[in-house]
């Protein structure tokens, strides 16, 4: 035990060091809907629901966007650890050109979905109210993967503290412009609902302007960020897409299994629906801490194979499983224990309050399968392994959880709780099956040379 805590204590502190704040941008993002959300709830439940199902639709979309930019991060580390600048500078051009490209195509599919609320068969009343906050958070799509683009290439070079800053600057403005809007306070126009789409859009521009203007003129990107010989750009565009389209769909089948979930229970009743975007939206908090240590794994494992180091490949993808493992663990009994304190910050409506706890409880066991999946999909990327890993998403959730989700509730009467109990049943096939893919991989690279020998064990 010991000898194993020695080998993998620099690992752990690698990672700690890398992913929290990673982290902390990550919650910052995310603690922008939870306020949405919990000032929203403080409206009523109609504008709640309409909040969770805008939200839902959207990020069941940019989440391609999304995850297709975190590859950025795992190549620039693999061409940092060779000590490639040329081609980390050619990522983040092209990264940047990636951003505007999946933006145009990703707004047009909102644009579409907004036009056409009435497919998700809710409430009237609701489907208006989230078709409007639709449109306002489907302008926010390109200053979001432009930041998120510009991010991703500094983290790769293991600057991650920018990003953590500048997010946690835009959730300050994002609360105090819904304090605003929302309730027209210091005179401004009383706009519920839209008054959060409007602060949520202020805050995503000045996120995107302000960390893309930082790589740009911060003295400590110069080196990784200027072309010293011409290289064939359109080779690093197409290998984001390469390595990051599949991760997209990963976390796009995953996020759309919870949308899927939230528009099945707006089938039972409108405060179902509500209870349900409360618990989804505190357990998307915890699994921040877990796509934080995953973002760290994966730019770990991409530098050691940028460096054809072995050792570190396995070490540093194992120490982040183990990380990951833990947090998750330490978030599910905290869950566990302040469910009822929690859900009292979201709403005070006693019906919708009281499910939701139930929900969190569920949300509780799943914290460790969910926790276990997202990182091995991080390390798994890091060795460029992405094709295999989609497919597994897909059975998980959408012929494993979402089945058994509504098998539970409507033939057994399990209403909502059983659409939860799918989606861990869901989790844990997930987790299980990725993890053991990335022991498995690790083991068969017993010797190589070259970085393609890795990419035809994989293959």
């Amino acid at each position: 035990m010991k000898t194993i805590l020695a080998n993998y204590t620099p690992y752990f502190k690698k990672i700690i060091q890398l992913s929290l704040p990673i982290i902390i941008g990550q919650i910052g993002i995310v603690l922008m809907g939870v306020a949405d959300v919990i000032m929203i709830g403080r409206v009523d439940a109609t504008n709640l629901a309409a909040a969770g199902l805008a939200n839902s639709i959207f990020f069941l979309i940019i989440i391609i966007g999304l995850g297709t930019l975190m590859a950025v991060s795992s190549l620039v580390a693999q061409a940092k650890g060779a000590g490639h600048n040329n081609e980390c500078a050619a990522y983040f051009r092209q990264g940047l050109f990636a951003s505007i490209i999946l933006s145009i195509g990703i707004s047009f599919v909102l644009f579409l979905l907004a036009s056409n609320m009435h497919i998700f068969k809710q409430n009237e009343e609701v489907t208006q109210l989230a078709t409007q906050f639709l449109n306002l958070l489907n302008l926010g799509t390109f200053p979001l993967l432009l930041f998120v683009s510009s991010k991703q290439f500094s983290d790769g070079l293991s600057f991650t503290k920018p990003s953590a800053i500048i997010t946690l600057v835009a959730l300050l403005i994002n609360i105090f412009l819904n304090w605003l809007l929302i309730f027209g306070n210091w005179g401004f126009p009383k706009l519920g609902l839209a008054g959060a789409g409007y602060a949520t859009l202020i805050a995503r521009i000045f996120m995107a302007v302000c960390m893309t203007a930082f790589v740009f003129f911060h003295r400590q990107y110069k080196h990784f960020i200027r072309f010293k010989e011409k290289v064939n750009q359109q080779k690093y565009f197409k290998e984001i897409f390469r390595v990051g389209l599949p991760s997209g769909f990963q976390y796009f089948f995953e996020i759309a299994a919870f949308s899927a979930s939230g528009i099945i229970i707006g089938w039972i009743g409108k405060n179902e629906q509500a209870a349900h975007h409360i618990a989804l939206n505190i357990a998307s908090t915890t699994y921040m801490i877990a796509t934080g240590i995953s973002a760290a794994g994966s730019i770990l494992v991409g530098d050691a194979l940028g460096r054809r180091n072995k050792s570190d490949i396995i070490r540093s993808g194992k120490a982040a499983l183990i990380l990951g493992t833990l947090f998750m663990a330490v978030c599910a009994i905290v869950l566990a224990s302040f469910s009822k304190v929690i859900v009292s910050l979201y709403i005070d409506d006693s019906s919708v309050a009281n499910m939701a706890v139930y929900l969190i409880l569920i949300a509780a066991f799943f914290q460790l399968s969910d926790g276990i999946q997202c990182v091995s999909l991080g390390v798994l990327r890091g060795i460029e392994d992405t094709k295999t890993p989609t497919l597994i998403t897909i059975i998980s959730y959408w012929i494993i959880g979402i089945p058994a989700g509504y098998f539970l509730a409507f033939n057994y009467g399990m209403s909502l709780y059983g659409i939860w109990i799918g989606l861990l049943i869901g989790l844990t096939f997930s987790a299980t099956m990725l993890s053991w893919r990335f022991i498995r991989l690790s083991k068969k690279m017993d010797v190589f040379k070259e970085i393609h020998e890795v990419k035809t064990i994989i293959s």
